[in-house]
């Protein structure tokens, strides 16, 4: 480029990004061989333990991210992105079929001692194909052909993993939809997905005529608000108006009457029974509410500083089921206590923050949207596993990035987050 010159590595790398990275990578090692240590390994360093494979793991996704940040050109993520979606597509569909059942999921690839999850990496190609179709000059949202085709490229693969009957990863698909409305689409759509879940969380708990109640008169005063606020002379707005509130009703209504059918028929019996301990319908301490009542006993018995490493009983004791996995961060709570707890989601508040400002000031379509999509799924992460640690949402089985153990969830979030962080760096080396 004329006029331009190459900057150096300390100029273009965002090093609080990486900094942050290693930290959170750091407290999740430790907390991991906390969870475990009274069990499992005499070291840290014991590599037949989950510890001692976390840092294989930790060494391998390095080699990744300097691999993405040093080697691989910025710019073929987004050449490849539509024959890596397709490929990781087929393994999400091929996994359903030749993978063994593991606690009612059928979502793992083992070979040999190696297991492999093709849901963690579908979040990347799901991600970079946003990036890559929605970055084109000529795509708009308000384009029904082009809002159908983003609607598919999120939609096929979380049928595929709902098919798996992993819940939770397909969760965090939800979160694209923030994607979206940054890009330009309406807030209407966040409002009926809001009110979609508030309605069939009050048909669950309340009479039958409250949600429909709660409906009307959210569809009323939205319809009265925008008459408020309209000229005399605005008669198409007002139309629209009408016809949305007319329409959001109805979906409201089918809403209501459907719950229980997905309910009793849709959602499996450990779910339905997960979402009823959450709600406070049924008592099950010693069944499916076990994990979340001993997750709040550890994290509340860490009080304000923790107990100090290795020294939660909670944890040393192995009370709590799947802690070094799903559940790692009552690890921290009880051993950090609440200095900890607030520490480890200032980092992730901190890391999002700082993709999304990254993001805000590309000059690359693709670099911005993919950055969204980035920080969406790592909000969702952090959103579930910790509500569902703290007893707010239920039990899905779904890992807290970079802390928990594993090597597909750990690959997967390295390799997302460094392709970032080499698009980034590609935009500032000139100027």
């Amino acid at each position: 480029m004329p006029g331009s010159f190459d900057r150096g590595l300390g100029k273009t790398v965002d090093w609080w990004l990486v900094g942050c990275y290693l930290l959170l990578l750091l407290i999740g090692w430790l907390n991991i061989y906390a969870s475990i240590h009274s069990t499992e390994p005499a070291s840290i360093f014991d590599w037949s333990a989950r510890s001692g494979k976390q840092a294989i793991w930790m060494l391998t996704a390095f080699a990744l991210d300097l691999l993405i940040l040093f080697v691989i050109h910025p710019r073929l993520w987004e050449v490849l992105s539509p024959y890596a979606y397709i490929g990781v597509f087929f393994l999400l569909v091929l996994v359903i079929f030749v993978s063994r059942d593991v606690k009612g999921s059928h979502s793992w690839f083992e070979l040999g001692p190696v297991k492999f999850q093709p849901a963690e990496i579908s979040k990347i190609t799901t991600s970079l194909l946003l990036a890559a179709v929605m970055s084109k000059p000529a795509f708009r949202l308000t384009n029904r052909r082009h809002f159908l085709w983003v609607a598919a490229i999120i939609g096929l693969p979380m049928l595929a993993i709902l098919g798996e009957s992993e819940t939770g990863s397909a969760l965090v698909y939800v979160g694209f939809i923030f994607v979206l409305y940054r890009e330009g689409l309406s807030g209407w759509w966040l409002f009926l997905m809001g009110m979609a879940i508030l309605l069939f969380i009050l048909t669950l708990i309340a009479p039958g005529w409250v949600p429909v109640a709660v409906l009307l008169a959210v569809c009323l005063g939205y319809f009265l608000q925008v008459l408020r606020n309209s000229r005399r002379e605005e008669r198409v707005r007002r139309r629209t108006a009408l016809t949305r509130t007319v329409l959001a009703f109805l979906a409201g209504v089918m809403v209501v009457f459907a719950t229980d059918f997905v309910f009793n028929n849709v959602l499996q019996d450990h779910q339905r029974k997960r979402i009823e301990v959450l709600l406070g319908l049924k008592e099950d301490p010693a069944g499916v509410g076990y994990n979340v009542r001993q997750s709040m006993i550890a994290i509340g018995s860490g009080g304000f500083s923790g107990k100090g490493y290795l020294q939660g009983t909670q944890t040393t004791y192995g009370f709590v089921p799947e802690q070094s996995t799903d559940f790692i961060f009552c690890t921290v709570g009880e051993e950090w206590g609440f200095l900890g707890c607030l520490a480890v989601i200032l980092l992730y508040v901190f890391m999002i923050w700082r993709i999304i400002t990254d993001a805000d000031k590309s000059r690359e379509s693709f670099t911005r949207i993919y950055g969204y999509c980035l920080a969406a799924c790592l909000f969702m992460h952090l959103f579930i596993n910790i509500g569902m640690t703290i007893g707010l949402m239920p039990v899905i089985g779904i890992p807290l990035p970079l802390l928990s153990y594993g090597g597909s969830s750990l690959w997967a979030f390295s390799v997302m987050l460094f392709i970032f962080i080499s698009l980034d760096r590609q935009e500032k080396k000139y100027f």
